[in-house]
């Protein structure tokens, strides 16, 4: 395509694309900024309807872009979530169906492929990657590993610079584990905190950005907060005190086998699972865990104000994401990988470049997943999602077609945390069914009704018709997994665990689940 030749609007891009169609000069493409939180729930910002919550720049973005209301992680914990951002493809097809090592190399990666478009593409914060300064086409990372070394001889780049501007200091003074459900204030100077870090780091990669080479900025900014620990810097936290939060959501379902759960948070293992310790001791576990929410909103803020600084953000696609969810006592159950909405519904925020006219402010209820930001940044960037990936790009909702969009997001997770969390579901962000590997158990809840899972309407008659459309739809599912998912029609109990698909790129997996 000779270079004299009109940009064309990304709006004009069908899956002519796909054929060679490609935006002519790199300077015309958008930068893409992914900003991604660790554990953050999607009901835990002000403009998903939370007024408990203080979230004024991530609000501030939905209202200058579009928020998906409806929006679901796959695989609710890091690593199998992190793979589905990483290669826009489904659990089955990346290959990680639970918590385990990320693979060394996959066929689709998002930093490669953008690179691949002419990108600059830097990485900076959480990427929970194996190895742990794995690049998959980065063309560099700067990273916080949050406590986790997988070799003896790695430090992540935040703690060398921690040990650089604090000799001697402990950076988890604090004294809370990565999982701990207790709470307590950050315990050294808040510049010192992760979340500070990670923000700061951007910052400078922000503005010592050169585009005088019209190559356009991928960076993506990883926070590992607000999942656990708890810690938010002492004025932070004193937004929150006697601040009235949600109580834990407690299904019916879920109320006979409470009196056999921990009850004392002192006597209970700290990062236990599943515990029912009084709703007080959950509002201060959520207070300290909204402004760790608060400490993120603001790091973006100052992100935002810089892009607006270097003129970059009227040519910049933003998004906002988590890989997952925290259950903060709903349902007795704290941390994530479990089906329901406190761990697998997450933030999900698009601001879109000037120039492509979007509504402002628009809420979207079509389902949506992690995998599908790489074919959207793919489409942004001039190119497009091979056939076979299991994403979609966002902008065939933003176009107004809807006809061939998912009706439902498929989610699950191998065993972990108690023998029955092995489980499947599908879910329109209005209906969820939950199918359990080991036990052959069927759960359905009515989100329209009962956002907050409150009742397990499977057993009902009222639902018959929908109970057996949804099982249908998981049949058809399942179907490519084989007879040990679906024989004859009708789902199958597993008698084990299956942590990774035959699919998973590394021939030597290592299994890390139960």
């Amino acid at each position: 395509m000779p270079a004299n030749i009109a940009f064309k609007s990304i709006l004009a891009l069908t899956a002519g694309a796909c054929a060679g169609i490609q935006i002519p000069l790199a300077a015309q493409k958008p930068h893409i900024i992914l900003i991604v939180s660790d554990q953050h729930r999607g009901d835990a910002m002000n403009c998903m309807g939370n007024p408990s919550v203080i979230t004024p720049n991530m609000d501030a973005l939905a209202q200058d872009g579009t928020l998906f209301t409806n929006a679901y992680t796959s695989a609710p914990s890091s690593t199998p979530a992190r793979a589905g951002l990483l290669t826009g493809m489904s659990p089955w097809h990346h290959g990680m169906l639970g918590y385990g090592r990320v693979g060394s190399r996959y066929r689709y990666e998002m930093p490669r492929m953008l690179r691949e478009l002419d990108y600059y593409t830097f990485g900076i914060g959480k990427m929970h990657w194996f190895p742990q300064k794995a690049l998959h086409g980065f063309h560099g990372t700067l990273i916080d590993e949050s406590g986790r070394v997988e070799t003896e001889d790695f430090i992540s780049d935040y703690h060398l610079w921690f040990q650089m501007h604090a000799p001697g200091l402990n950076p988890d003074s604090t004294g809370l584990g990565w999982n701990d459900h207790g709470a307590a204030v950050y315990k050294l100077p808040e510049k010192l905190h992760p979340t500070a870090w990670t923000a700061e780091t951007a910052l400078e990669m922000i503005r010592n950005y050169k585009h005088g080479n019209g190559q356009p900025l991928f960076l993506k900014i990883s926070f590992a907060r607000p999942h656990s620990p708890y810690d938010p810097p002492q004025r932070l936290m004193d937004l929150y005190n006697g601040r009235d939060v949600p109580a834990p959501y407690i299904g019916e379902w879920c109320e006979e086998e409470a009196y056999a759960l921990p009850s004392d948070p002192d006597t209970a293992a700290h990062d236990a699972a599943f515990g029912n310790f009084g709703e007080e001791y959950a509002k201060n576990s959520r207070r300290h865990y909204y402004a760790n929410v608060t400490f993120v909103d603001e790091e973006i803020g100052r992100i935002i104000q810089a892009l607006k600084e270097e003129g970059m953000y009227e040519n910049a696609l933003i998004c906002y994401v988590s890989d997952h969810g925290d259950m903060l006592g709903d349902h007795h159950h704290w941390r994530k990988t479990y089906p329901y909405e406190g761990s697998s519904h997450i933030p999900y925020i698009v601001k879109w470049p000037a120039r492509y006219h979007f509504p402002k402010g628009t809420k979207v209820e079509n389902p949506v997943e992690l995998r599908d930001l790489l074919p959207t940044f793919l489409e942004a960037g001039g190119g497009c999602a091979p056939s076979d990936m299991d994403g979609q790009s966002l902008f065939q909702l933003m176009k107004g077609d809807a006809s061939l969009w998912r009706r439902y997001i498929d989610m699950e997770h191998a065993t972990c945390y108690s023998p029955d969390n092995y489980w499947c579901a599908l879910t329109d962000g209005k209906i969820k069914y939950i199918w359990r590997f080991h036990s052959g158990k069927e759960e359905l809840f009515d989100l329209e009704k009962d956002p907050h899972e409150l009742k397990d309407v499977a057993e009902e008659k009222a639902y018959r018709a929908k109970l057996l459309e949804l099982r249908q739809a998981m049949v058809q599912h399942l179907s490519e997994r084989g007879e040990e998912y679906v024989k004859d029609g009708k789902l199958q109990i597993l008698k084990r665990t299956i942590l990774y698909s035959p699919l998973f790129p590394d021939e030597n997996p290592v299994d890390t689940g139960i």
